[in-house]
């Protein structure tokens, strides 16, 4: 199974970006599917997480902002950005807990990273 994300790019303070993150590969289920962002010489930290029944449960520091959502048909997950800020800026990354089959436990795979500056 592999991840791909994709979005990234150079937007101005107050403006919006869309991530997408598609798995491919053999896949029975995915459990859930979370954003991670990983600020300049700083941890990665969760951002945003969306689960196989469509919850969904965000870091403080983008409630409001960000939404999550999926597209069960494409297997892939999606992160609207809002009024982004520039301590927006981070590698931004998409972690999957993906089945493989019905008898497999879920195992996490990373996708690679995508760039998102938000300049002031």
């Amino acid at each position: 199974v592999q991840l791909q994300a994709s979005g990234g790019g150079l937007v101005q303070a107050g403006g919006s970006l869309r991530l997408s993150c598609a798995a491919s590969g053999t896949i029975f289920s995915i459990n859930a599917m979370t954003w991670y962002r990983q600020p300049p010489g700083k941890r990665r930290e969760p951002v945003a997480t969306i689960t196989s029944d469509g919850s969904t449960n965000y870091a403080d520091a983008v409630k409001g902002r960000f939404t999550i959502s999926k597209d069960n048909a494409k297997n892939t997950v999606y992160l609207r950005m809002n009024s982004l800020k520039p301590e927006d800026t981070a590698v931004y990354y998409c972690l999957g807990e993906i089945r493989v089959s019905a008898t497999d436990p879920p195992y996490n795979t990373w996708g690679q990273g995508t760039l998102v500056t938000v300049s002031s």
